[in-house]
């Protein structure tokens, strides 16, 4: 039969690029193995997949579960909506058969137990086989109950949930080396809890002014030392960084050492303390170096020298011009993350255009790649990209001009032992592996 020239027609692309705001990814997370990710996005789910190892492969990742982390909440003291968008996830380091993982929105931190069950019992004495309680009058004789072989089934299960330990939103959670607390970040104050109480936390930094007119700056992002379990690290809108030594003293106010780049006062303008402001901070995971990004940069810093940043890439130093119009669509206040590789040789962040950028720390040189479809096909292979900003035009190169500003690549986690890398591009998971090195493949 020929197609009715009055039926209406499926525009596909448009319904394969609409986006619906909850289902846009807003963390990701590598388990300790790196055998889990997690991925949580803006409608409160946490989505898991599982590496699935094959024969003569190095395996896929696959839907391990998912489940719905945080609801929409109503804070009535203050009028004030509660999103449940997930700001975070954090693993637990396996201790059993079972992995555990943080999730946190704005206000609300939760432990989740997550296990998986083949067997179920059968054989019960009061309960008949679909659960419902037995008159204990016909009951004769008593038996064992015994387990039985089932579907395997992966049960996730809250745990805890801390909550009202913060006035303001939380912005970062960061599990301990000891295993036993975890820190909570702010704008104003950190937190730190113990994994066994819910009902009270410790405050640890507390930068809010008698008089909130006297406010100058916020706290963006903090994290624990991965070997010492008494360090801890916050930064700044202001672009500063402060480690701070519980032993020294139970309120770290006081801080042991503060990074700051010393300031150009011949090149300052009305943004600069805006795309000064750190997004993000990592330690190393040797524990030496500190990587920060703010808007324009990432920076690698060593503990042992607080004069000044060891290592400085340029991330899109081609948007300096546009930062009057990225301040009007607010472009300007993106969140971007960095991590590390496995051995601290290779650093990642994202950028705009579903363009991400690795450096290599030994030859300081820089590389730009792109999060698109046809490189999520098996086997293909990553192409490298150039935003063109003057000088000889090469073919494939894109104009600062061209760059879409809503393709932005926020969000993203490195294998902790591997060259796997785990993109969020809007709705979109792109997992990338290095088969073959140097050449970077499309998982």
């Amino acid at each position: 039969m020929g197609e009715d020239a009055e039926s209406p027609k499926i525009n596909h692309t448009f319904l394969r690029d609409y986006v619906t705001e909850a289902d846009v990814i807003s963390t990701v997370e590598f388990n300790h193995t790196g055998d889990l990710l997690a991925t949580g996005d803006k409608g409160g789910r946490v989505v898991i997949f599982q590496r699935e190892i094959e024969t003569g492969d190095s395996g896929e990742y696959n839907v391990y579960s998912t489940f719905q982390s945080h609801e929409p909440d109503f804070d009535y003291l203050k009028s004030l909506e509660i999103e449940e968008k997930i700001n975070k996830i954090k693993w637990l380091p396996q201790q059993n058969a079972a992995h555990f993982l943080l999730s946190t929105n704005d206000k609300t931190v939760k432990l989740w137990k997550v296990s998986e069950r083949d067997k179920r019992p059968e054989g019960y004495n009061l309960k008949d086989e679909e659960g419902r309680l037995k008159d204990v009058s016909t009951i004769t004789s008593l038996q064992v109950p015994v387990l039985k072989p089932t579907d395997l089934m992966v049960e996730v299960r809250p745990r805890r949930v801390f909550a009202n330990g913060h006035t303001y939103h939380i912005n970062s959670i960061s599990v301990n080396s000891d295993g036993e607390t975890y820190l909570s970040a702010d704008d104003l104050r950190i937190n730190m809890w113990h994994l066994g109480i819910t009902d009270r936390s410790f405050n640890i930094v507390d930068i809010k002014p008698v008089n909130m007119e006297d406010l100058t700056e916020v706290i963006t992002a903090a994290e624990f030392h991965p070997q010492h379990c008494h360090l801890f690290v916050y930064s700044s809108s202001k672009g500063t960084l402060r480690l701070c030594d519980m032993r020294a003293s139970a309120l770290c106010d006081r801080h042991t050492k503060s990074f700051e780049e010393p300031e150009d006062l011949g090149s300052r303008s009305f943004f600069s303390e805006i795309i000064s402001s750190v997004s993000d901070v990592k330690f190393s995971h040797s524990g030496r170096y500190l990587l920060t990004r703010d808007y324009l940069t990432a920076k690698v810093w060593d503990l042992n020298m607080d004069k000044g940043p060891v290592e400085t890439y340029q991330v899109h130093e081609y948007l300096r011009s546009k930062l009057c119009s990225l301040y009007e669509n607010d472009c300007i206040f993106d969140k971007f993350e960095c991590v590390w590789n496995s051995t601290d040789s290779v650093i990642m962040t994202g950028a705009y255009n579903s363009f991400f950028r690795m450096f290599d720390r030994e030859t300081g040189r820089g590389v730009t790649l792109e999060a698109w479809r046809e490189s999520s096909k098996p086997r293909a292979v990553l192409r490298t990209r150039r935003v063109y900003t003057g000088g000889k035009r090469r073919r494939g190169d894109v104009g600062v001009n061209s760059l879409d500003f809503t393709k932005k690549i926020l969000h993203m986690a490195w294998h902790p032992s591997e060259n796997i890398i785990a993109i969020a591009a809007t709705n979109n998971l792109y997992i990338f592996q290095d088969r073959v090195n140097p050449e970077t493949q499309a998982q």
